[in-house]
């Protein structure tokens, strides 16, 4: 008998693959947690009924978290992660070796756990280099008490602004974020997308309340096949760098880190971004 996941991704739009086995299910202190293996995508997890990563294209959105801000400052060498409980985004941060420090601050450890058994394709990582410091905690109230100028690089690997992920879309979050920043230091945050409208009222309001603070603002673009509309992007925020202009691609490529999605040329067209997101953008 055939199974079917499918996601609403608006009150008359679905997302629907075949799965072969219903690996895992359980309701943490946080969330519903669910692991599925599909023919296609491979492994691939649900928190609360939303697809957060597959095995085929998590690539694509840990690619891009990572690299664009490596390539804009190579000597980031402090970074902290919120949220990224699949651990791909640490795992791209942990092939740059000579950062010092990665804290990463996951509020569910389940879902860690749960990934470090179902997706280790993602969370292998997180036990073997010693450079990676789990924190199992609420990542607002984590930066909130952080010391001031303490992190090179902020990647916010949240969820949708809904649940334990609400916090990390406000603007006391962020105000905590440019403080928690050295003078050099970048925030990269999850922005949702614009092509549907209740996820371009989050994308807007995220935008609005960034720029309000940073003196750099600039939003990006790459392609998840499971996240809604298939065009998903990132805040890249910064109290210095331009992620254009000072993009150094010579200095990056001297890691010799093979990617499977960014690349220098990918990195300059991600930002040019389409009119209709344009528009939304300066709008707000």
């Amino acid at each position: 008998m055939k199974k079917t996941y499918t996601e609403n991704w608006t009150k008359d739009v679905k997302f629907s693959l075949d799965y072969t086995d219903h690996l895992h299910s359980e309701m943490s202190d946080f969330q519903q947690i669910d692991f599925y293996k599909s023919e296609t995508m491979g492994v691939f997890f649900t928190l609360d009924g939303l697809m957060m990563v597959s095995e085929k294209d998590e690539f694509h959105y840990h690619d891009m978290i990572t690299h664009v801000s490596l390539a804009v400052n190579p000597n980031i060498k402090k970074v902290l992660i919120i949220g990224g409980g699949d651990g791909g985004t640490a795992r791209e941060v942990s092939r740059y070796k000579h950062i010092e420090t990665i804290d990463m601050v996951e509020i569910d450890e389940r879902v860690v756990r749960l990934c470090q058994t179902y997706l280790p394709q993602t969370a292998s990582t997180l036990d073997t280099d010693e450079r990676i410091h789990l924190f199992f905690q609420d990542g607002l109230k984590f930066v909130e008490q952080a010391k001031d100028k303490s992190y090179d690089l902020i990647l916010v690997d949240s969820t949708d602004p809904i649940g334990p992920g609400e916090g990390l879309f406000s603007k006391e979050f962020y105000s905590d974020c440019f403080r928690v920043l050295t003078d050099e230091g970048i925030l990269i945050n999850q922005h949702e997308t614009a092509f549907f409208e209740n996820y371009k009222k989050e994308m807007k309001r995220a935008h609005s309340k960034i720029k309000g603070l940073f003196p750099i603002s600039k939003v990006y673009q790459f392609n998840q096949a499971i996240y809604p509309s298939g065009s998903w992007l990132f805040g890249f925020a910064s109290k210095k760098y331009d992620p254009i202009f000072d993009h150094k691609p010579e200095l990056w490529e001297q890691f010799n880190i093979k990617t499977k999605y960014y690349n220098s040329n990918l990195h300059k067209a991600s930002f040019c971004l389409p009119s209709f997101i344009q528009e939304a953008l300066e709008d707000e």
